[in-house]
């Protein structure tokens, strides 16, 4: 079987899944993918079926995460449009795998940043046009997730699941984004705490690790793209019914709660959520990577 033909399959596999399909333990031999550049591949593939992107999420930012799965290095995966939430709308949770979820910081750029290189922190920040505050619930359409090779996670996206775009930090290019403290409660009661820093040392560090990784495959960050930089706490276990609250001392908070349902990835008016939410996002979300 030729490149193509397996990034399509595995890509074709991934996406029935995701839209409700039995979930493998992995992806069989004949379609999964060799090496990490047949993951992005696949990973490209999947872009092509779930629809327009709203920009990048990063995986494995923090120590512990890259251990629970035996990476040494972040996995970037895409922001698809059609799962994008608001702050309190209800998630979705019936199906998820992995059931957690994630108090994160996203940049949202002003404009592109092109293949040359390489990008230095002080590059990347002058191409923000925002910081958000942001929470993740990610999920898997691998049974055997923790035990897959990294290409197999480039082609699951990276697990990416739904993602929540919360308020804009006023100032938040100037802050220091790496002693930024939070905490998630669940049903009100705090369960983890954090702080920028656990994202690979700080979340400005992730922003120009993936501006710079981008380049090596293609593809470059562009104007409105929104760049989630990873978990700040040890990721939360929910349940259906649960109510998070993800809190960023001095900055704000975002609220959600989850519900037992199935299906999360039938196709929805994603343009009017993430309109109603940023403009430069509404912009981005036209077209995908």
């Amino acid at each position: 079987m030729q490149a193509d033909e397996r990034a399509e399959r595995a890509a074709e596999t991934i996406w029935r899944t995701w839209q409700g399909g039995e979930r493998p333990p992995e992806l069989p031999g004949e379609i999964a993918p060799r090496d990490e550049a047949e993951g992005w591949a696949a990973q490209a593939a999947l872009a092509r079926l779930a629809g327009p992107t709203i920009g990048w999420k990063l995986a494995a930012t923090s120590e512990g995460g890259q251990r629970h799965i035996g990476v040494t290095a972040p996995i970037p995966g895409r922001l698809f449009s059609r799962f994008l939430r608001a702050p309190g709308e209800l998630l979705p949770a019936g199906r998820n795998l992995l059931r957690v979820v994630e108090a994160e910081l996203a940049f949202v750029l002003a404009r592109d940043l092109p293949g040359e290189g390489p990008h230095t922190t002080e590059d990347v920040l002058a191409a923000v046009d925002a910081v958000h505050l942001a929470v993740e619930v990610p999920d898997t359409r691998l049974e055997r997730y923790a035990d897959v090779p990294v290409a197999q996670i480039l082609a699951d996206d990276a697990y990416a699941g739904l993602f929540v775009l919360g308020p804009e930090v006023p100032g938040g290019r100037e802050l220091d984004l790496a002693a930024v403290e939070t905490a998630i409660a669940r049903n009100g009661e705090v369960a983890e705490r954090g702080r920028g820093a656990n994202v690979l040392g700080d979340p400005r560090a992730a922003l120009t690790w993936l501006a710079n990784e981008l380049p090596r495959h293609g593809l470059h960050l562009r104007a409105g793209d929104v760049v989630t930089t990873g978990t700040t706490t040890v990721p939360v276990p929910i349940a259906p019914g649960d109510r998070v609250e993800a809190t960023f001392v001095g900055l704000g908070s975002i609220a959600v709660r989850s519900r037992p349902d199935g299906r999360y990835a039938a196709p929805r008016s994603a343009g009017a959520t993430t309109c109603a939410i940023s403009s430069s996002v509404c912009a981005s979300s036209a077209g995908g990577p």
